[in-house]
């Protein structure tokens, strides 16, 4: 009967409109929430067979759709692991309870997070969250891991009472030896540096390296390198400069008497200190008219310090800090890109899980492929626009109480035809 079928349209009017003010309530209460994900309702048609030339109301079915695929403005903030994707992709974390009960914790995914290192290490937010990464390993380096799959991910945690240090391997020795002193048949004056290194514990030691021209030739020095540690020679040599119009001074050859042989190739020679090998770039080294220098020793390594805080590139690398201004690479955060992004399953604390309904998921480098890049000090800002939701709250209300109005038109009506058996 088309009386009946416009009750039941004003019904379901009711009903969508019902479901489209709990959306835009949704989206409202969650106007500062960052990271939010503003939900849309669409309403389609429905239609009724007709027979007879009857027309029936179908009425109106509702669907909601969190648009995950929409991205607000970055803020800034003033914590290190406040992280954001500037662009598309999404960052891997994990329920922190899970984590803690051990086994294989689901991988979530978010577009942003703040994130604080806990009492036991880990990087988690306030709702629970802990991100996840690849980790890396001893030099810093990340392996090669699959990129289809999120077993790899570990949650990221940091042993914030562990030191850490790192031995010098390598010495460049930017040194300019004055022309002046080196004179054929005559002993010149020797010259000094000592240059400081990082052992295998952290500890600072001296290598001594006296420069005494030979005197044999205008261009020609003896370099003698000592072990602060031992008291031992551990490399003598004889440096031949080239002063002719165009050498420039430059280092032309190198005679070896103790240590390791001259590679004329990278210009290095490697002494063996009490703490291991050191590569010690000699090539760089000049004979000038000018004063003894070594304003360019540049060297690696360094002394054990204590845990200082966390900070994250843009390409993902988490990096631990120390209180020595030194840091390392110990994860990389990678970012998730799949098909359908709105086909995620909606979670709590903005966070979404795949579906088969959003495609399999891939493992990026960030700013590689078509994900973004990581961004350190932000967050994303709602993607809720309340003037836009208040519009649409007025909008519904219109319209659920037209829906009401057709409801007690139609009661009405049946009323009215009630009345004529009488």
């Amino acid at each position: 009967m088309t009386i009946s079928s416009s009750l039941n349209a004003g019904v379901a009017g009711l009903a969508a409109n019902s479901s489209r003010l709990a959306a835009i309530s949704d989206n409202i209460a969650n106007s500062s929430t960052a990271g939010y994900k503003r939900v849309v309702t669409s309403f389609e048609s429905m239609v009724i067979s007709q027979s007879g030339g009857t027309y029936a109301a179908g009425g109106v079915s509702v669907g909601n759709t969190r648009m995950i695929d929409e991205r607000s403005s970055l803020i800034s903030t003033n914590n290190s692991t406040d992280i954001a994707v500037d662009g598309k992709g999404f960052i891997p974390v994990a329920s922190l309870a899970e984590v803690e009960a051990g086994g294989d914790p689901n991988m979530l995914l978010t577009t942003s997070g703040s994130f604080r290192t806990n009492e036991e290490g880990y990087l988690t937010t306030s709702s629970g969250l802990v991100l996840l990464g690849w980790p890396a390993d001893a030099d810093g380096s990340i392996p090669t891991v699959a990129r289809d799959t999120d077993d790899p991910l570990e949650a990221i945690k940091f042993d914030t009472s562990q030191l850490s240090a790192a031995p010098t391997t390598a010495v460049s020795l930017g040194v300019n030896l004055p022309a002046e002193s080196a004179v054929t048949g005559a002993a010149g004056d020797a010259e000094e540096n000592t240059i400081q290194y990082f052992d295998n514990l952290g500890g600072q030691q001296d290598l001594d390296i006296v420069y005494t021209p030979t005197g044999v030739n205008d261009n020609e020095w003896s370099m003698t390198l000592t072990d602060g540690a031992t008291g031992t020679v551990v490399g003598e040599y004889t440096l031949t400069f080239d002063d002719s119009a165009t050498g420039k001074g430059t280092l032309d050859t190198v005679a070896t008497t103790t240590g390791g042989a001259y590679d004329p190739a990278s210009g290095t020679i490697i002494v063996t200190t009490d703490s291991g090998p050191i590569e010690v770039e000699i090539g760089v080294m000049t004979q000038l008219s000018s004063a003894f220098s070594a304003a360019t020793i540049e060297k690696d390594g360094y002394e054990a310090a204590s845990f200082a805080g966390v900070e994250v590139d843009e390409g993902g690398l988490v990096h631990a800090l120390y209180e020595n201004g030194s840091s390392r690479v110990v994860y990389q955060i990678p970012l998730a890109d799949m098909p359908n992004a709105n086909g995620m399953r909606s979670l709590d604390s903005q966070t979404f899980m795949p579906s088969p309904d959003s495609g399999a998921f891939y493992l990026w480098d960030a700013g590689t492929g078509p994900t973004g890049t990581v961004a350190a000090y932000r967050q994303e800002e709602s993607a809720t626009d309340v003037a836009t939701e208040l519009t649409s709250m007025i909008q519904t209300q219109r319209a659920y109480s037209s829906n009401a109005k057709v409801i007690q038109t139609v009661d009405e009506m049946l009323q009215e035809t009630t009345n004529i058996k009488r």
